[in-house]
């Protein structure tokens, strides 16, 4: 019963329309969704603004001879489900591991972390630390397993209809209650520690080693504009944690070909499954007849029908750039207008001639392989986001670098390299009427000369590079404000409060308007999560079932 009143609730009726969904944008969320959709016998079309599907995991040629993921760029949160389901290694996808996870280089030492190496490695700067370490991951593992158990889940959504459409979703509070309740007090406390601390005093209580603490503390800030003694990161931190490679809980890889070799797989089960994909196609606005949505109309002036829509994009710019704002409740415009976004990234790629040689762990080896963090302590972190807050950016800034040609040969020419610099902290907009496309080379040889003081010499054997600013990243991708997970993983943007409470459940104020984007539950990264999530509601609403 509860799932006919969805059905003639959410689903129009419209005489003939040219297809059962439209889905906008072709990111790695908008492909998944489309295959789970397409699989249960409906009539697809996904539409890409750019020549090539893929959205943010795309691997292109940055520079003569040398391809690279160019904006996501390593594999870790793509849910294994997601994988099995569309068959993407059936569909050409190879995963391989880092033979090393992290290298944190330091002026007296450095760390690595990987199968078998991370105590002994912690007991060179502390033997407390390293006795630490076991219970540590052993508590830390139990909450991310309860969270990692949610990732494929519908959050309980607040709903302003009758006791009927109440029903589901006090079910989905009990479950989730009781998952809640099968916790020890310990992980209770932790649970609540890691949602509601900052990642510096969650770490500062568990160990006294600065390398430790930043070796972890990393993870807080990727994506987060914030200092990792800001409350909430540490819940930033927990979110990285959930992947898993070729079956290895928390392990890193790469994906043989680049991000784009993903988001190619999911395009060759879409279109196995009867998907049609149109590249290098701008919808410029979703119109919304009689309370729902079932026409989209393209740059081009085209039009194209059905029987649903769903965006792929930020909810900033489906809500306001493609709907009109008289369609939508004032609250809800309201709360969109306030949705935070801005992860104060600045990416870049770079074409090498050689490997770089780090003073702290010389020569080659399999430490060059791993994600390799230029951050040697939380106050250091602290820092660059304050320098940041004040100019722009920080002149010692906190960059993640990883050489995926160690890996994988396809990208580079014989005997040179590529390498990607995640770099944090920069703010998402420069103040003082600055525009980031006047100080994009300027910040570039900011970023390589701070790499050059961990590995002398790195600036010379960097034969050329593409430099991506959070303005970049916006106009390219769609990541608003450089926003990689499309908006903050703060307590009021997360689970049932994703984008806003009571439309967590992947359903809009509008009829027939979904979201299957970073922007919906469980947030971002390249998962496939919320495609897979709204493709189960969106199904439920057709009346159909995910096979």
């Amino acid at each position: 019963m509860a799932t006919l009143t969805r059905l003639s609730a959410h689903t129009s009726h419209r005489p003939n329309p040219d297809r059962d969904i439209v889905i906008i944008g072709g990111g790695h969320n908008g492909l998944v969704c489309a295959a789970y959709l397409a699989k249960a016998g409906l009539k697809v079309t996904v539409l890409e603004r750019r020549d090539v599907v893929g959205g943010a995991a795309v691997t292109e040629e940055f520079h003569p001879g040398f391809r690279n993921s160019v904006a996501s760029y390593t594999v870790s949160l793509l849910n294994p489900k997601v994988i099995a389901d569309l068959d993407l290694h059936g569909h050409g996808l190879e995963i391989v591991e880092r033979k090393v996870g992290n290298f944190l280089p330091l002026e007296d030492g450095y760390l690595l972390a990987g199968d078998g190496l991370i105590a002994d490695q912690v007991r060179k700067f502390s033997a407390t630390d390293a006795e630490q370490l076991a219970e540590y991951s052993d508590r830390l593992e139990v909450v991310a397993d309860t969270l990692r158990a949610l990732v494929l889940e519908t959050p309980p959504n607040l709903s302003e209809g009758g006791w009927l459409g109440a029903i589901p979703e006090l079910l989905k509070a009990a479950n989730l209650g009781g998952r809640l309740g099968s916790m020890s007090i310990t992980a209770r406390r932790d649970l609540l520690d890691l949602f509601s601390k900052s990642a510096g005093d969650w770490l500062d209580g568990w160990f006294e080693s600065d390398a430790i603490k930043a070796l972890f503390g990393f993870d807080s800030i990727v994506g987060n504009f914030a200092s990792p003694y800001t409350p909430g990161s540490a819940y930033v931190l927990l979110h990285h944690l959930f992947g898993e490679v070729n079956g290895k809980k928390g392990a890193w890889g790469h994906a043989i070909g680049g991000m784009g070799a993903i988001t190619q797989a999911m395009a060759r089960c879409c279109e196995a499954r009867g998907v049609e994909i149109r590249t290098g196609c701008t919808v410029e606005e979703v119109l919304v007849e009689g309370g729902g949505a079932g026409t989209v109309v393209l740059g081009s002036g085209e039009t194209l029908s059905a029987r649903a829509v769903v965006s792929n994009l930020n909810p900033k710019l489906l809500f306001g750039s493609l709907i009109d704002p008289a369609a939508l409740p004032a609250d809800f415009n309201e709360r969109i207008r306030h949705y935070k976004c801005g992860s104060g990234t600045f990416r870049m790629n770079l074409a090498l001639d050689r490997l770089p040689d780090f003073t702290a762990l010389p020569g080659p080896g399999d430490h060059l392989t791993a994600g390799i963090i230029m951050a040697p302590s939380l106050a250091y972190m602290e820092q660059a986001y304050a320098d940041a807050r004040r100019q722009g950016w920080s002149n010692e800034p906190i960059i993640e670098m990883l050489i995926p040609s160690t890996l994988d040969p396809t990208l580079a020419p014989d005997g040179q390299h590529v390498a990607s610099l995640f770099c944090q902290h920069v703010a998402p907009e420069l103040s003082g009427g600055r525009d980031w496309d006047d100080h994009r080379d300027e910040v570039a040889k900011v970023m390589i000369n701070a790499v050059d003081k961990w590995a002398p010499g790195f600036a010379n054997s960097v034969l050329g590079y593409q430099a991506l600013t959070p303005k970049d990243l916006e106009r390219t991708f769609g990541l608003v404000g450089g926003d990689i997970f499309h908006g903050a993983l703060s307590l009021d943007q997360l689970f049932s409060a994703r984008p806003v409470l009571g439309h967590a459940d992947h359903r809009c104020p509008i009829k027939n308007l979904y979201q299957c984007g970073a922007g919906t539950h469980p947030g971002g990264g390249v998962t496939g999560a919320p495609g897979h999530n709204a493709a189960r509601e969106i199904l439920k609403d057709f009346g159909k079932r995910m096979g």
